[in-house]
Parts: structure tokens; C-alpha cells; sequence
């Protein structure tokens, strides 16, 4: 049986883990204990936000999922409050049984709890599989998306 929960300190290394677990992501992560200090402050300042919402997947005390849920407050569209996913990632083998479905499905019950009227998320362009899985949960490909590195 699955349950999701906000991602704890204790769970950092299984998410670093599950971050590194996909081919477009293995070169850009560090798994191998020790944890490189900058993911302990990312986390240590996403836990002193109370809008943000790290969530986790688990099963029979593995974690088998993650993403990162951020609740945004604006002014745009009569102050609609919107939740953003972002690093949604699911263990190697577990992909393709339905626990991304239902992980996401988990972010968007918090956003409504959390007062959001929209919901919305980024995949890079060479995501195709995750695209189509997003339209498949009802997601629209309406914007483009642009990102700057700052070095």
C-alpha cells in the first residue's frame, strides 16, 4: 500500500537517491553519501517555508516517489493563488503501475486545500514520455517555458 507525506529530513538521501534514478538526471545529481552540503540547505530552507511542500511516495517504508510542490501567491488573474510540481520522480521500478498518476494526483488534492485555483508544472522538451503522461492526467501543453542559467 502506498501513502504520500511531506518528505522529511530523514528521507533526504532515498530523494537525492530517486532524483539520480533517470538517465537525464544521473549526471547532474550526487547520491553517494555524503550528501553534498547544498542539498541539506535546500532542504533545510524548503522545511522553513510553509509553502513548500516536498512530498513524497512511500511503500513498506521505501520511498518509491517524490515531487516538489510549491504553493505561489499572485496577483495576476484576481489574486489566483497557483501550485507549481516541479522534480517529480518515481523508483525505476515502479514507473508505469500508476503511482505517478496517483502522486500527482496527491499534489493537486494539497493545492486545493492550499486555495490554489490552477496548477501547473515544467518538463524539459526531451521528456516525451512525461509530456504525454501529463496530457494523459489532463495537463495542457499551453505555454512555452523558458529558463536562464545564472552561473
Amino acid at each position: 500500500m502506498t501513502s504520500f507525506r511531506p518528505a522529511r529530513h530523514s528521507d533526504l538521501e532515498a530523494i537525492v537517491a530517486l532524483l539520480a534514478d533517470d538517465a537525464m538526471s544521473a549526471g547532474r545529481e550526487a547520491p553517494d553519501p555524503p550528501l553534498a552540503a547544498a542539498y541539506e540547505t535546500a532542504f533545510e530552507e524548503m522545511a522553513a517555508d510553509p509553502r513548500q511542500l516536498p512530498l513524497v511516495a512511500e511503500e513498506a517504508g521505501r520511498l518509491v516517489g517524490y515531487l516538489q510542490l510549491s504553493i505561489i501567491p499572485g496577483l495576476a488573474f484576481r489574486g489566483l493563488k497557483r501550485g507549481l510540481i516541479e522534480s517529480v520522480r518515481i523508483a525505476s521500478d515502479r514507473r508505469g503501475q500508476g503511482l505517478g498518476a496517483a502522486l500527482i494526483a496527491e499534489a493537486v488534492a494539497r493545492c486545493r486545500t492550499n486555495g490554489c485555483r490552477l496548477v501547473q508544472l515544467t518538463s524539459t522538451n526531451e521528456r516525451v514520455d512525461a509530456h504525454r503522461f501529463y496530457e494523459r492526467l489532463g495537463f495542457a501543453a499551453s505555454h512555452t517555458g523558458f529558463k536562464l542559467a545564472l552561473d
